[in-house]
This record gives C-alpha cells, sequence and structure tokens, in this order.
C-alpha cells in the first residue's frame, strides 16, 4: 500500500480537498490529507499526505509557510482578494517608501481578523457557510508571527510583489486587506503562490500530471519531514519490540531532545523526546 509525502504545485483553481480527492482514485489509497490549506486562487506547494503519512499531517500544518503574494492597493472585497464583490475603490497616491514603511510595521507578532470567507468555525459554524449567507459575526483577533515580509516588484501605481515568510494560521489576503488599510486606500490580493511549506519548496514540487504519469514512485519518505532532528537506532530487537509496543527505552548517553528513531534494519519508527536518556514517542509511525 502507498505510503510517504507527495509535494504537489496546486493548480489555480482547485480546492486542496480537490486535490487529495485526485490522489486519492489515482494511487486508490482512502487515507490522503494536505498539509495546510491553500485557497483555489492560490498555486504552489502542497504537501499531501498518504497512507501511514497521514499520521504526521499535524506537524506539516504547524511549520512555517512562504509564500509570494500580488497585492492590489485601491479594492477593498468581501472576500479580501479580487474574486469578491467589490465593496470599495480608491484613487493610489502611495509611493515605494510608504509601501516598504508599511510592510515594515506588519513584521514580527501581529494579530489578525480571520476573514468571513474562511473555515474557521464559529459556535459550530464555518465563516464562509455564514458569508455565504449574507451574515456577518464577531471573530475575535488570532496572534501570527510575520518573519519576513519583502517588497520585491512594484508593478505599476496599484501593483505590487511581495513575498512573505510568516508562522501558520496567517491569511495572505488579510495581510493585503490590513497593509490597504493602513495605507488608507485598501488593499485587496490578486494573485498567490506559495514557494515553502512543511520545509519542502517548489524545487521538489510535482503536478498532477506527473502523478498520473509515474504515481507511487513520486512518493516521498515520511521521515525526511523531520530531517531536522537526529537520527538514532535501536540497539536490540528488545528495544525495538519495546519502541512497537509503545513504550519508552533507555539510550545512555542519549542527550535531552527530539531524534527520528529506525529499527534494526532501517524503518522508521517514531518521533522521540529524550529526557535523562529515557526516550518515549511523540509520534509512532509503524
Amino acid at each position: 500500500m502507498p505510503n510517504g509525502i507527495l509535494i504537489i504545485d496546486k493548480p489555480a483553481g482547485w480546492t486542496s480537498m480537490d486535490v487529495c480527492a485526485k490522489v486519492r482514485g489515482i494511487l486508490h489509497e482512502k487515507r490522503v490529507g494536505h498539509g495546510g490549506t491553500l485557497d483555489p486562487l492560490a498555486t504552489g506547494v502542497l504537501p499531501v499526505f498518504v497512507g501511514r503519512a497521514t499520521r504526521a499531517v499535524e506537524f506539516a500544518e504547524n511549520s512555517r509557510k512562504e509564500y509570494l503574494a500580488g497585492l492590489r492597493l485601491g479594492l477593498v472585497t468581501d472576500t479580501q482578494d479580487v474574486t469578491g464583490t467589490v465593496l470599495e475603490t480608491h484613487p493610489v497616491t502611495v509611493g515605494r517608501e510608504a509601501l516598504e514603511a508599511a510592510l515594515e510595521s506588519f513584521q514580527g507578532n501581529i494579530s489578525q481578523i480571520p476573514p468571513m470567507y474562511s473555515a474557521v468555525k464559529v459556535h459550530g459554524k464555518k465563516l464562509y457557510e455564514l458569508a455565504r449567507r449574507g451574515e456577518e459575526v464577531e471573530r475575535k483577533p488570532r496572534p501570527v508571527t510575520i518573519y519576513e515580509l519583502e517588497l520585491l516588484e512594484a508593478e505599476n501605481e496599484t501593483d505590487c510583489l511581495f513575498r512573505c515568510l510568516c508562522s501558520k494560521g496567517t491569511y495572505i489576503r488579510t495581510l493585503c486587506h490590513d497593509i490597504g488599510q493602513a495605507l488608507g486606500c485598501g488593499g485587496a490580493l490578486y494573485s498567490l503562490r506559495r514557494t515553502m511549506a512543511a520545509g519542502y519548496t517548489l524545487e521538489e514540487a510535482v503536478t498532477i500530471e506527473d502523478i498520473q504519469e509515474q504515481g507511487e514512485a513520486l512518493l516521498l519518505p515520511l521521515d525526511g519531514l523531520f530531517a531536522q532532528y537526529p537520527a538514532l537506532t535501536v540497539r536490540s530487537p528488545g528495544q525495538e519490540k519495546r519502541v512497537r509496543c509503545g513504550n519508552p527505552i533507555t539510550l545512555p548517553g542519549t542527550a535531552d531532545g527530539t531524534y527520528r528513531i529506525y529499527g534494526q534494519t532501517g524503518d522508521f519508527l517514531c518521533l522521540s523526546q529524550a529526557r535523562n536518556e529515557a526516550l518515549t514517542a511523540v509520534k509512532n509511525f509503524f
């Protein structure tokens, strides 16, 4: 049965769940999940987890992400991107210096109010379901972190391209809206391409057509998701049995920290936390 990760360059017009449904059909595997939603407008890196690898989705969702985003000034819409209904238009007299200063002010720890057109739940209802019925409800601000925010190109007086490295849960649409509000002319997202997620980049991404042609051959091993952690191999069959039974093991000389644990034949068993030379599984993948 197929197990592993596909790094897919999501095409425009597809939802992340559309991509997962397509992969299920191609690989004939029901267990398929993605590591971080991309709106239909967006393209780029979408990690898709297949088989046992779906147990690791939570680790990808919590990772930093990088985007190339197109900001259109002078425009406010109900979805905070150009696919929505236009609510306001304003003249734009913003120069590059003012734009760069605005971007600088959004770096670091900030708060965002989730957009109405999002999957965030309020009182058990998804916001986009309420928005489609014409309802708007109060949303609580959420903390996010913008690690890097760089103006790449001013294409014309209204459109510019910027790069953003951010924490999980960041809405780039909302960032565009808020930058526009700070500049006094409004703003909306007109393009979005994710260039990095869960440590994977566009250079590693494949297309849906590639998967149709090559199938399971494109699956990456799951342990690559945890490459930042050092690897340890169990020292005896008895230790491996303990790990496979969900019990901690002791490896003298092991420093405190997080490790990838492998069986004696090289199987990736689990991600473990070491404390006082005792290793306890954080997540099992055998």
